[in-house]
């Protein structure tokens, strides 16, 4: 049986945002400061502002999407392109289902300030260990494997993790607000 209009506008929707929000991702992570293994983007914006409206599964895709054209538009395609990919994914599923939580119990998230700012912390400390993990595969698989090189300067990365994290929360919040007013998130 064929759905309904809604329901497939509802996926003409979801698939509009999930591409709006790869395509913004890609220059933003792209656009980054780089020292040694320390990166400062704000890639994580689309990925935090899309699970917050929607939740965790058009976040975790764009996220996926966006990361994985841009490693193959830096790197070309390798045996570890797809594990550059699960960093991105876990924010977008942490934050998103913590808001998606929050929206269930008829709360939206860009009301509730503290939880954005704890979901986005949380979120870029899994993150950050997360492409450790990836950093250290990629260089055992690649030969360039240094202890100092992998976990020196970790807890750097983690407090700049997490101070970008709260900007990017600073940032989503009034801007998930415009884009609900506007219609293109879930509502409660």
């Amino acid at each position: 049986m064929p759905k309904s209009n809604h329901s497939v506008r509802l996926t003409v929707f979801a698939l509009c945002r999930i591409a709006v929000m790869a395509a913004l991702y890609i220059p933003l992570a792209k656009m980054a400061i780089e020292i040694g293994t320390l990166k400062l983007s704000f890639g994580s914006l689309p990925v935090t502002v899309l699970a917050m409206l929607t939740g965790p599964w058009e976040a975790a895709a764009a996220a996926a999407i966006g990361e994985l054209i841009k490693q193959l538009l830096g790197y070309g395609l390798t045996l570890t392109t797809l594990l550059w990919v699960i960093p991105p994914v876990l924010r977008g599923l942490i934050i998103g289902l913590a808001a998606q939580r929050l929206l269930r119990r008829g709360q939206l998230p860009e009301q509730r300030p503290l939880w954005c700012y704890t979901a986005g912390v949380a979120a870029a400390l899994v993150t950050t260990i997360a492409n450790t993990f990836v950093l250290w595969a990629d260089s055992v698989i690649f030969h360039y494997y240094f202890p100092g090189y992998i976990t020196g300067n970790l807890a750097i990365r983690l407090v700049t993790g997490v101070i970008i994290a709260v900007l990017v929360a600073t940032i989503s919040i009034p801007v998930v607000h415009r884009l609900r007013q506007q219609g293109l998130g879930r509502r409660v």
